[in-house]
Formats: structure tokens, sequence, C-alpha cells
């Protein structure tokens, strides 16, 4: 289970603002009430996306709904209001969330360096765009944006989009239409005149192209009105086959938006040629079909831990080779004929490694000005005779406050789940290297591990603070980096899923209280904190210390525990230590 290579088995605007905030109450177009959606949930999901801090959820997320709102415009973008409502509109400053919102209509990427100066380069660009916070109107999930777009041809678009935790995010309804986009399958967005023959003309379309359907969904407000038709594909989809879409009468407007897995996507290559590049064959296009492959993904689908560990214990698998076995499945079901999961994993590795680095080698004030330095302050205690911890915690402690600072000052990091608690996994696995002489591979191992923890918690429960609090954050990731622990320490997967639910069980009911609504305090010592109970559970696991709740429920009672929390104390920096005096006079100085 410790080797060193990991298992990829076969087949199977201004420099603040252009335009100034405003307390005017101008309401958008509201759309239904609507509940979240089923995602097709990959490794890249859990541990991802690489990105620019500080937030998974308001950063990463509301970029990505920005960035799927520019590709549906006809011209470019010359001016944009983003209404936000709950957690967003209390912590936008905070979490870069308006920065990222910019950064997406600019078309940057979530890694994109250039996000922190996002508004001075839409001011260069001649994009004028204001935020407007809505705090008192209530959405169907915390993290909601409106995204008002008036764009070079003086045409209107109203999106609305939803972060739901880890970077991912979803657009619910385009100009009061409700629809539902998440970014899994190449999508393509029609809107049309809602009479007979439009979709029978989309379906000959891709069929003259030979593109498979994956699924065609029809979004209307009223019957002969303006509709929108969504269709999911397998393949990507090339210009020609939007022109010849687009050539219709009753055809008003043809998008594309590409799966955000397309960049794995790459033309066939030999055996030779993938291997020399550390990549693997899907088998899709020679032995596998995408048909294939989703029937294959269907039986290896795990919608739960017991499942996940019947499928191990059944093949003699560890967790990490039975979650790259789905992943190269999803890929080809997908239309990806490469699967790119090893080269993905060393490079979130190298990230993360250089997101520790960069805090010890040249510290900086966050962004908030909360916190800076703390990694080097606990790196030379440790060094000193004496010393309070033993050196696997203090490397744990030392790593896990470094990222978060790295988070904090809008540096390049891996979500792992999310931004927030993307310092306890990294921690947790240089610890080990440092104090047990580990490869790169076998943390590599590691991180596809902790992959199919997080899986299932996002899956069955929520990874968003804004949603379950910080239990969901740092909880999962200590229950990530347990997991990982135990693997690599040569333990058994039925011991993972112990250590998993030993750790989020150790930080049930933690609440998501940010002073000033930034992800700095009490953040970087949380995941400090998620570090050192990620090892105390996995010592507890590999000592076949039993559970008396297994995995499943425990996440199942993270998700109750959660969803009782009030609003206050998720993320929305009205809480918890964010009320105290002192975090209100800091919260103060930081706006």
């Amino acid at each position: 289970m410790t080797s060193d290579t990991p298992e990829f088995p076969a087949a199977e605007q201004n420099a603040e603002h252009d335009l100034a905030e405003t307390s005017e109450v101008r309401m958008p177009p509201t759309p239904p009430q609507q509940g979240s959606a089923p995602s097709l949930l990959g490794v890249r999901d859990v541990i991802g996306p690489i990105m620019i801090g500080p937030s998974s959820s308001h950063t990463a997320g509301a970029l990505r709904i920005a960035s799927m709102t520019l590709k549906l415009l006809p011209a470019p973008p010359a001016r944009v209001e983003f209404y936000l409502y709950g957690s967003f509109a209390h912590t936008y400053h905070g979490h870069g969330t308006d920065r990222a919102l910019v950064g997406g209509m600019l078309g940057f990427g979530a890694d994109d360096v250039r996000i922190r100066d996002s508004f001075a380069l839409a001011k260069e660009r001649g994009l004028a765009f204001e935020f407007i916070p809505m705090p008192d109107t209530d959405t169907a999930h915390p993290n909601t944006v409106d995204v008002h777009v008036v764009d070079a041809r003086g045409t209107e678009t109203w999106v609305r989009g939803e972060s739901i935790g880890g970077g991912a995010a979803q657009v619910r309804s385009i100009n009061g239409v409700e629809v539902l986009l998440g970014g899994q399958y190449h999508s393509i967005v029609i809107k049309q005149k809602d009479v007979k023959g439009v979709l029978a003309h989309i379906a000959q379309r891709l069929s003259d192209y030979d593109v498979n359907i994956a699924t065609t969904r029809l979004f209307r407000e009223r019957k002969g009105d303006i509709a929108y038709t969504v269709m999911e594909t397998d393949e990507a989809i090339s210009e020609d086959v939007i022109a010849a879409i687009g050539d219709y009468p009753d055809i008003l407007s043809v998008s594309l938006l590409p799966s955000d897995r397309s960049e794995d996507a790459h033309a066939p290559r030999s055996a030779d040629e993938l291997a020399a590049e550390g990549l693997e064959s899907t088998g899709f296009g020679t032995d596998l079909t995408a048909e294939e492959a989703t029937a294959l993904f269907e039986q290896i689908d795990f919608k739960s831990g017991a499942q996940l560990l019947a499928f191990c214990e059944a093949e003699g698998l560890p967790l990490s080779d039975a979650i790259c076995r789905r992943e190269r499945c999803l890929l080809a079901s997908c239309g990806l004929a490469v699967d790119d999961t090893k080269r993905y994993l060393d490079e979130a590795l190298r990230v993360m490694r250089d997101s520790v680095e960069e805090a010890l080698v040249n510290p900086r004030e966050s962004m908030g000005g909360l916190i800076g330095g703390e990694a080097q302050q606990a790196r030379d205690y440790a060094q000193r005779e004496g010393s309070l911890a033993d050196p696997l915690l203090a490397y744990a402690t030392t790593y896990a406050l470094a990222v978060l600072e790295t988070n904090a000052s809008m540096g390049r990091i891996v979500a792992a789940p999310t931004a927030g608690a993307a310092g306890v996994l990294p921690a947790v696995l240089f610890a080990l290297q440092q104090t047990h002489g580990l490869s790169d591979a076998q943390l590599a191992r590691g991180l596809a591990n902790a992959a199919a923890v997080g899986m299932l918690v996002m899956r069955n429960a929520t990874v968003s603070g804004a949603e379950g609090g910080c239990q969901a954050e740092v909880g999962t990731a200590s229950a990530m980096a347990a997991s990982a622990a135990v693997e690599l320490l040569g333990g058994t997967p039925r011991q993972c899923l112990a250590a998993a639910a030993s750790a989020l069980s150790g930080l049930m009911g933690l609440v998501c209280d940010p002073i000033g609504g930034l992800v700095e305090a009490p953040c970087q010592k949380r995941n400090a904190t998620g570090a050192a109970n990620s090892l105390v559970a996995a010592q507890m696991a590999l000592a076949d210390i039993n559970n008396l709740i297994d995995f499943d429920e425990t996440v199942w009672a993270l998700y109750a525990v959660g969803r009782s929390l009030p609003f206050e104390l998720r993320e929305s920096a009205l809480g918890g230590l964010a009320a105290t005096p002192t975090a209100c006079v800091l919260c103060a100085k930081c706006g």
C-alpha cells in the first residue's frame, strides 16, 4: 500500500471601484427558489482548484461564476453590476470576492496572479463595475451573486450563480429563466424562441457532426416565449458545430461553456509518448468507449464510505487506487482520452510545497493585515532546545500556519478541499515526509487517498463554511489528512475511514467566524489545530481503536450540525470570535 508509485489501473476598476458602491436598493430578477444540484465530483474537485487565495468558495467559486457569465455574452462586457447575497454580501471585501468577480469578467483563471490587480486592469480595459450588497435578501444558497452585464453592443444579460464549495459553482438562471449549468460536461447554451422544430434542428446538427449528447434540458418561463436549451455533450464542440446550430431562424444565440476538465483533453498519443510524460491512457478511443466508461463508472461511483470500503476489500486495493480507478472511468466517460491524474497530483504537491516555503522564506503581511510571520515564529520555537512539541507535530504546526499565510496574502495554493482549510493536508503530508522519509510519489498517493474521503463528504454533506461552518472546511480537511496518514503508514482502508470519522468527530460543531470577514484569524490557527487533530485520529485508527459511529453516519451528523448552526456562525463574520469587541475594532481597521 505504500509503494513508491501510485497505481492507476486500466479500464476500470479603478484602484478601488470604477463605480461607487451604493446603498440604493435595486432589485434584479429573482428566479424561483431551487435546491442544490448533484455533481460529478472528481479528484480535481477535491484536491483543487489550484488557485489564488484566500477562499475557494468566495474567491475561486466567485471567479468561476463570472467566467461562465463571460462565455454567455454575445460581445465583450462594457459594464457589470454584481448583486451580492448572503455570505457574499457580508464578506466580499475580505475574501477577495470582488477582485475575483472582476477577474472572471476579464477572463482570468483561478490561479492567475493578476486577480490581485483586477480592479486596475479592468480600468485599463475600460470595464466599469459596481458591487451592490443585498444582505437582507433571502436566496436558496448563501453564496449567491446576480451578475448584470451590459456588453459592447448594448445587450443586457442577467446571470444568477451559486458558489457551492471547494471552488465549484453553478449558474441557476439566465435572464430570469431557471437553468442549471455546472461545468462537468461541455455545455451548449442555446437561446431560442419556444416553438416547434428547434430541438429537432439542434439534435440533427449535433448528429451531423457525430457529437454524443449526454443530457438535454429545456428551460422556459412561459410557453411560447423565450427559452433556453442546455445540452451537455461528451465531446468538445467546435466552432463549426456552433455555427451549424445557430443557422436557424428561431435560434437567437448559441454559447459554449467548455468542461471544467477540458484542460485534460489531449490529442491521441502512443503509449510510449504517454509514459514519457507520466500519463496513462484511459483506453477511450481505443478499447474503451465513452459509453463503456460510463457503464464502468456507474459500478464504481462510490456513493458512501461503505461502498468504497466494500470495493477496496473485494479488490484488495487501498483507497488511493480505488479513487484513481474511478477517476479514470470518469474522465473517459466525459470524452477525455488521457488520464493525467498522476501528473495533476504531482503538480498539486509542487504548489503545496511552494505555498509552505513561500511563507517561511519570504513572509509577508496578509491582505487584511491580521497575520504574517507566524510560521517563522513556530519554526524558530521548535528549533529551541526543550521546546514543547515533538518533531512531527512541530513540523505540522509550522507548515499549516505557513500555507494559510500564503493564502491570506493572495498567493497560489491548492484548495484541499477549500482554500480556508488548505494548510491541513500539506502540513500532515510534509511533516510525515520529514519524520518518516516518505517519497514524493508516496505523498501523491496520500493526496489521492485524501481525495476519496473529501469526495464523499462533498457528495453527502458540504465543505462550504457558509453552509456548514468551519467543521465542514477544516473538519473535512482533517479527515482527509488523517486517512492519508493511515494509508501512508501501512493502515488498511477500514482504518483509513475510521481515522477520517474520528477526525470529523473531533472538530464537529466548529463554527466559521472569520474576523473582519478575512480568511486569516482564527482560520490560520484552526488549520494547525486540524493538522494536530489528524495525527491524533490517525494514531487511534492505527491502534485499532474502534468508533461507535461509522464514517457515513459521522458525515450525516456533520451535515445535520452544519445546517443547525445559525447564519451568524457560518462564515458571515457576524458571530463567534468575529463579534467580540476586539474583533470589531480590527474589522474597522482592515475594512
